[in-house]
């Protein structure tokens, strides 16, 4: 059945996403994929400085280090060029030239900084070599203040010299581009994880599971329909509206991530992982949005229950089965504390509503001293919020929970009609039925509900939990 309070899975397209995030490759960034056919020795002939620092770096720091900066570095070559596609390209040649030489020389003091120095130069030979761009060109550059965005020399800071680096604002904009309300929401994800979260075209496709050429065709009808916007935070009246789709699309990264609709796999870690990294960068830029904490709370507190969500063989263990001594105490330490931060930062919203409900699940020590009352008085505040059906399916569990399973059934029967059939009600339904006693019936939901769900791991245990009423 749903677990109470992790996540609304029911807001995600079916059949999205797989494996990525912080295991996956920075595209290109990897000294094993130097592409040396392209580059004789990359950024050599870009930038003849050499990094200042002495000290080497592991392979691993440098990959962090170019996800964390990759954003940035694009971001700030689309605000000055306009040009999506390009300026991707050269900043994909500049993470392969970092990846080469980094490793061998030191990583600089300013990494963004020379970053963006190779990318812009890179940009500005592809725009200079195509005859069809070289008036643009000569016009923005005509229009732009010659300082406005040149990058600071490695171990500059932001104000030496009249320098200024980009800011991390960017991540930002370029999230809320990502997420332009032209887009479908299957757009804005694919989108986001390729310009924002790094992943290849490929990657994208595995976690999709589509072809890699269908998804190559909806990132470039993606960044077709948000060609000629203008690259700036959304103006006050409009910026909820775009903030809260940013927020709801890395939420439906993260869940898909930590229970994947459809595949052999539940958990996708990676994905997980890169869906709270990159919620940790928007926290920075809005550390005082409480829909942001809330957001964050949320992910850290349902992802610390991971290690005791399967068994060994991977099969799926329900909450109220779980071997709580396997829980993250510090992911819950600080996804508490930031649940709390998030209630004090404003009116109780979906995602501060959730993280609560979420903290006193992880706050139990055992299934049974679980404080029902409480997540049911949340469940109720929440639906009063919000029509979607996972919230009200959580409320019905929590019914169940505190006056009964025939409670609950009723709750979930009155459900029938707006969730449309799907399989999680019917998984809800079995255990409650089985619950009051009634195996058969249960058996009958446990069945419906293996056959509607596309994930492997979920079909096994349903089945597994009908197999086990026939005996």
């Amino acid at each position: 059945m749903r677990e109470p309070g992790a996540g609304d899975r029911d807001r995600r397209p079916r059949g999205t996403l797989s494996a990525a995030g912080r295991g996956a490759r920075v595209p290109g960034a990897h000294p094993h994929h130097r592409r040396r056919d392209r580059l004789a020795r990359p950024g050599a002939d870009l930038d003849q400085e050499r990094p200042l620092r002495a000290d080497r770096t592991t392979d691993d720091d440098i990959e962090d280090l170019l996800r964390r900066h990759a954003p940035q570095v694009l971001g700030a070559l689309v605000r000055r060029y306009g040009h999506f596609d390009p300026a991707e390209d050269a900043v994909q040649e500049a993470l392969i030239a970092a990846a080469a030489q980094w490793p061998e020389d030191g990583v600089p003091e300013n990494p963004r900084g020379w970053l963006i120095r190779v990318a812009s130069r890179r940009l500005t030979d592809r725009l200079r070599s195509d005859e069809a761009r070289r008036r643009r060109e000569e016009t923005v550059a005509a229009l732009t203040p010659a300082d406005a965005f040149v990058a600071p020399p490695p171990g500059e800071g932001p104000t030496g010299q009249g320098g200024r680096a980009p800011s991390e604002d960017d991540t930002l904009t370029l999230l809320f581009l990502c997420c332009h309300p032209a887009l479908t929401p299957a757009a804005q994800i694919a989108l986001t994880l390729r310009a924002v979260g790094g992943l290849t075209t490929a990657e994208i496709a595995r976690a999709h599971l589509v072809e890699e050429a269908t998804m190559a065709q909806r990132i470039s009808r993606a960044k077709r329909a948000v060609r000629g916007a203008e690259f700036r935070r959304p103006e006050p009246e409009d910026r909820d509206r775009r903030l809260a789709a940013v927020l709801q699309v890395l939420y439906l990264i993260f869940n898909e991530g930590y229970t994947a609709t459809a595949g052999p796999d539940l958990h996708r870690t990676d994905l997980a992982r890169e869906a709270i990294r990159l919620t940790r960068s928007v926290r920075r830029l809005l550390p005082h949005e409480g829909r942001v904490t809330g957001l964050l709370a949320l992910m850290v507190l349902t992802e610390a229950r991971t290690p005791a969500r399967t068994g060994p063989d991977g099969e799926l263990v329900p909450l109220d089965e779980q071997d709580r001594a396997l829980w993250d105490r510090t992911a819950i330490a600080e996804g508490t504390a930031l649940a709390e931060e998030a209630l004090a930062q404003g009116p109780a919203g979906d995602y501060q509503l959730q993280a609560a409900i979420a903290a006193l699940h992880d706050e139990a020590g055992r299934a049974e001293d679980t404080d029902w009352p409480q997540i049911l008085a949340l469940y109720e505040l929440l639906v009063h919020r919000t029509p979607d059906p996972a919230a009200a399916l959580g409320r019905a569990v929590a019914v169940a929970m505190v006056h009964g399973p025939r409670a609950g059934l009723v709750e979930v029967d009155a459900l029938a009609g707006a969730s449309g059939g799907h399989y999680r009600l019917d998984a809800v339904r079995a255990h409650l039925l089985e619950r009051a006693g009634d195996q058969d019936a249960a058996r009958t939901a446990y069945l419906a509900a293996a056959d509607g769900t596309l994930s492997e791991p979920e079909a096994r245990y349903l089945r597994a939990r009908a197999d086990r009423l026939a005996l």
